[in-house]
Parts: C-alpha cells; structure tokens; sequence
C-alpha cells in the first residue's frame, strides 16, 4: 500500500478518556469538539494552518479572558480525521495511505487548509498523494471503499468519481496490448505483490492476463459503488460476458438464496454453526433486481443456468413481476441452453396445487417461440406434411422441442396437473420440432399411468398431441402393447408400422430390380471391352448385394408376420370383431367371407368377365380393408 510521511516531530499528542491533549509545555488556550472527543490544543497552530479555525478563534478574540471552545460536530471523518489534521498543524509525523487519505482530505477541505494559510498545506498534499494512489489498483480500490464514510464530501470533491474511473480502466485494460508486465517476467517488484510499469502499480492477479481477475476485489463494494463501477466499465468498452462474469460473482457472494443448499420455505438461510449473518430478504430483494437491471442485454452473454437461478430466488424473495418478467423473457431468448434440472422451478405459491410453476416455464416458452417465430417463417417451408429445414434454424427449437418432452414426462405423474394445463405446453411446439416423438409419447403415458380416472375422449384427446407416424420401432412396439392407450391409437400405430413395412420391402425389391439391370448392363459392357478381371469384381459384388437383400427381406417377412400375430391378439384382448368393426369401421375377410360362385355374364365390353357377388358387394369392397385400418 502506498504510504506518505508527513512531518517530523515526535509524538506529542496523548489520550486522557475522550479527551486528547498536547503536551507541548504551554497551557491550551482553545478546545475543539468533535462529537463526543475533546482536543485541549494551542491557536498559533491552527492559525496558521486553516481558514475555518482561524475565523472562528477571532470571534473569540474580544473575551481574553475565556477560554475558546470550538465545536465541529459536522467534522468529515469525525475525531480520526481531526487527530490527524492536528497533528499536521504541528508539524508531528503522520503517516498518510490509502486508508486515510480520503477523510483527512475531505477534513481538510472542509477546514479550508489551502495553500494561502500556509505553503505545503494539508489540500494540496493529500491531493498529491490521491493521484499516487489513483496509479494502483488496489489502493484505489481501498480509497474507493473508504469513500462510504465520508460519502457527501467525497462525491462534492468528485473523490468517488475519480476512483471508479481509475479502477474501470485498469480493469478494460489488456495487458497484452498494453506491454504490461506477465508473471515470470523481472520487471521492479514493489511491496504487496503488485509490480510497477510506466509508473503504475498493477495487482500480480493482473499478471496472469486472465478477463476475471478483477471480479473477487470488486465483489465487496456495497451495492451502489459497485453498480456505478460496472456502468463505467461497461462504458469504457470491456466485453458483455466480463460484466455478466462480475455480476454473477457479485450475486454468488451477496444472495445466499442463489446457493444449493438454501430453503425455498423457510427464511433461515445460514448454515448450521454460522457465524455470519445473512442480508435480510427485503436486502436481497434490491439487490437481486439491481443485478437482473445490470445484466448485457446481448443473448446468449449471461449462461441461462445462472439466469434460471436467479428466477428462481426471485420468485422465493416475491421479486416484482417486473423483475421475473425481464428474467423470464431473457431466459426465453435462449431457452435452447437450458438443462431440465434448472427448469424445474418449485411452485413458490400456495395456492397452486402442482409441486411445479407450470405456469412460468410456459411464459418462458412462449417468449422463445415469440422470438424465433421470424427465423423459423423464413427458413422452414411446410408442404404437404414435408419439412424442408434451414441448416441451423431449427436446431435450437428441436433441442427445446427434446427439453419440454423431458419436462412433461417429469412434471406428469403430479396428480394434481390438469390435462389442459399439460396440453397447453405440449402443444407449444410445433411437429416438425419433433424428428421423433418418442419423447412426447413417453410424458403421455406417464401422465395415463397417473390419472387411471381420465374418461376414453380424454385419453385420445391427450394422444392428439402425438404422431404416430413419427415414434421409433421401439417405441411403437411398446404402445402396441400399451392397454392404457385408446384402442384406436393402437390400431393406429400397428397400421403406421404395417405401412412401413410395406415401403421397406417395396423399396429393397426396386433395389433388387436396379441391381438385375445393373448387372446385364455391366456384362454388356465386360463382353465387349473383353475385360474379365472387371467382370469378376461386379459378380462378387453383385452377390454380396443379393446376400444383403434376401436376408432383409427375409427379416422383413418376420416383422410382417409378427405384426398381423399382433393384431390378432390385439382383437382377442381387446373385444369381439363386432366391436372393433363397429367402431372403426372395417373388416378382414375369414373363411366364411369367401366369395360363392355366381351364374357367369357376359356383357359387351368384356364377353368373358365373371362377377362374384359377397352379401350383395363387390369383391372390390374386401380389398379396402387395408385403407380402412388408416384412422
């Protein structure tokens, strides 16, 4: 810490009570009082060294008889600050730092100790010896906290002001570009780990070059100089995430709410054994919504897990619906960062019946699909149930899209969620958000599984929010066999999955056509050019495609025959073939749905066409039974 020696007197001054006296050999001819203190001091020095002492004393000058007392209860810095202006006046040693520096200036101020008393006065040294200070990070920093006790006369001298400014550069400052001295480096070595360049102190944290090592030194300013020091760092330009990086250690250090361990329904929020007593929550209130006013407006600058545990203290300490509104939608912006973990806000409010706030994710979903709605209209073109996506669009609303399937299925098994409370989430997101849905499909079922009282139109309600065509074979294999699903959501995942099938093996028997065609082609070719060693390399590989084939057609015939054993059981269980058609209408033919043989006709147009007649239909009717499995 800088230091300067003023004087060189002994010491002279000692302390009888509250009562200090100087014991210089002559009677005290004047007393001054400063709040409870008494100084017994002599008028020649203090003539000649302040303005205000010298004024006052005269007033006393017509009563020689009586001693002069003066009172100064409205002293800057109070008997500290007037110890040691005394001692200057007569000329004793003193020892001005950064510590003291700040009062003994506002005192001497205040006194009126300027140059026209008396060459080398007590203004112009500590002036001299603030900008000394000024060049060091941390005796500004110390200077800057001393300011609160004089904090009138320090923001009138601009005290304060000058301190902020100096610690705002240093802490935009680059030692990188600057040349400042890095660790390691044999540069002058002043006392307390600091080291000098161009005739400026720099804290050895500085040294290592790293953006945070100013935000531990900040961190214990009270909540106004620390909001004045950021608003002038960010004006000198440092980087957004800098000032976010020091707003979230300032609130790490100021909340104890923000902590793991903390209680959202009691009020006691020490640890066991502490010492240490905790900031009142109305405290923690003000300071929660300075910092959330504090925090860059530029997305994804504040880390969303941060932001989420902020709202979270916010709800607890009844922040201003302000205050978790701005939150609320900063967290929206980026909601594609977020974690489930932190998304599960406990429900802070009695009233509400759910462990979870529902109600606030769904404010922040909102927001975000609010603020992505112009990006997904100009990247996403929707036609004909196809999707044709944006190279990076869509990536963050399918990772919402996977957060809010978790969320669901996390949330489902409250007894107390209502349907239309879950519908209203879910249906926030669009389809294509969902490559699968099999996440969607399993918060369905858990929150089936849970509320067993739904009536049927509730549970094919709740399964409007899935496509069955989207859900993977491990997924569809479970709902075929899922009893808590409608019967026609059943029908309608066997009926998807029967579809695929289909396109599966239509699909391997075109390759195996374009593979036969490849093959005569190429032998064309190896004839003609005569190139056998060509031609033995194609049948090879000709014969490993037909092996690949016949095997995955082969899978394919036992999923296809698996799937109509499915189905038959599925009618077993679920209820007689009357009901099934009934409801959905459509049947399969059986044995005793074989066409009978009818008197044969020739018309005009087709002499040898025979019509079969089946309860009064076409044989054409049977065929649409596979149309009518499609819901």
């Amino acid at each position: 810490m800088a230091c300067m020696k003023l004087g060189s007197k002994s010491e002279v001054f000692h302390l009888d009570g509250q009562t200090w006296i100087c014991s210089s050999g002559l009677p005290s001819d004047v007393i001054v009082e400063v709040c409870e203190w008494s100084f017994h001091l002599h008028k020649f020095p203090l003539l000649s060294r302040s303005g205000v002492l010298n004024n006052l004393i005269a007033e006393f000058s017509a009563e020689a008889e009586k001693n002069c007392i003066l009172q100064l209860h409205d002293m800057p810095g109070g008997a500290k600050a007037f110890l040691l202006v005394a001692k200057f006046c007569y000329g004793v040693k003193i020892d001005l730092t950064a510590s003291n520096v700040v009062s003994v200036k506002c005192a001497a101020e205040y006194l009126q100790m300027t140059e026209d008393c008396g060459e080398g006065n007590l203004i112009m040294q500590t002036e001299n010896f603030l900008n000394e200070v000024f060049g060091n990070w941390t005796d500004s920093l110390t200077a800057l906290e001393k300011c609160e006790e004089v904090l009138p006369q320090a923001e009138e001298l601009h005290i304060v002001s000058r301190c902020i400014n100096s610690l705002a550069m240093k802490a935009c400052a680059d030692p990188s570009l600057f040349n400042w001295p890095l660790s390691g480096q044999a540069d002058e070595q002043s006392p307390g780990g600091t080291k000098l360049w161009n005739g400026i102190r720099i804290p050895a944290k500085q040294q290592t070059g790293t953006e945070d090592w100013w935000y531990e030194d900040v961190s214990f300013l009270r909540l106004p100089l620390y909001k004045r020091l950021i608003m002038a760092v960010a004006m000198n330009g440092i980087r957004p995430e800098s000032i976010a990086g020091s707003l979230i250690h300032y609130a790490n250090r100021h909340l104890p709410l923000l902590g793991k361990q903390s209680s959202f329904r009691n009020g006691n929020h020490v640890a066991p054994g502490s010492t240490i007593s905790s900031p009142s929550e109305t405290d923690q209130r003000s300071l929660l919504e300075e910092i959330v006013q504090l925090l860059p407006d530029q997305k994804n600058v504040t880390p969303t897990k941060f932001l989420l545990r902020l709202l979270r203290t916010s709800i607890i300490l009844h922040a201003s619906p302000k205050c978790r509104g701005n939150l609320e939608k900063r967290i929206g912006a980026q909601m594609d960062q977020a974690s489930l973990d932190d998304l599960l806000i406990p429900s802070m409010v009695y009233s509400v019946e759910t462990l979870y706030d529902i109600d606030c994710v769904q404010r922040i979903l909102d927001n975000f699909m609010l603020l992505n709605q112009d990006t997904i209209d100009s990247n996403c073109i929707v036609d004909e149930g196809q999707l044709i996506r944006g190279a990076h669009s869509l990536t963050p609303m399918a990772m919402v899209a996977n957060l809010i399937d978790g969320y669901l299925a996390e949330v489902a098994p409250d007894v107390n969620l209502k349907l239309p409370k879950f519908q209203s989430l879910a249906a926030v997101i669009p389809d294509y958000a969902r490559p699968l849905d099999d996440g969607i499909y399993r918060a369905i079922d858990i929150y089936l599984k849970a509320h067993p009282w739904l009536t049927d139109s509730e549970r094919e309600q709740i399964c409007r929010l899935m496509n069955c065509q989207k859900l993977s074979l491990e997924a569809s294999t479970h709902a075929a066999q899922n009893e808590r699903l409608p019967l026609r959501v059943i029908v309608q995942v066997l009926f998807f999955e029967q579809l695929r099938l289909r396109t599966s093996i239509a699909g391997w028997f075109f390759v195996s056509d374009n593979i036969e065609n490849s093959q005569n082609a190429t032998g064309n070719l190896a004839l003609a050019r005569n190139d056998a060693h060509l031609q033995a390399r194609n049948d090879q590989g000709q014969i490993v495609a037909m092996d690949d084939m016949t095997d995955r057609v082969s899978e394919l015939e036992k999923e296809c025959l698996n799937m109509k054993q499915e189905i038959n059981k599925l009618v077993k269980t679920k209820g007689s073939w009357n009901i099934f058609r009934k409801r959905f209408h459509f049947r399969l033919k059986s044995k005793s749905d074989e066409p009978k043989p009818a008197k044969p006709c020739k018309s005009k147009d087709s002499p040898t066409t025979t019509a079969r007649l089946t309860n009064g239909e076409n044989d054409n009717n049977d065929n649409r039974g596979d149309e009518n499995l499609k819901p």
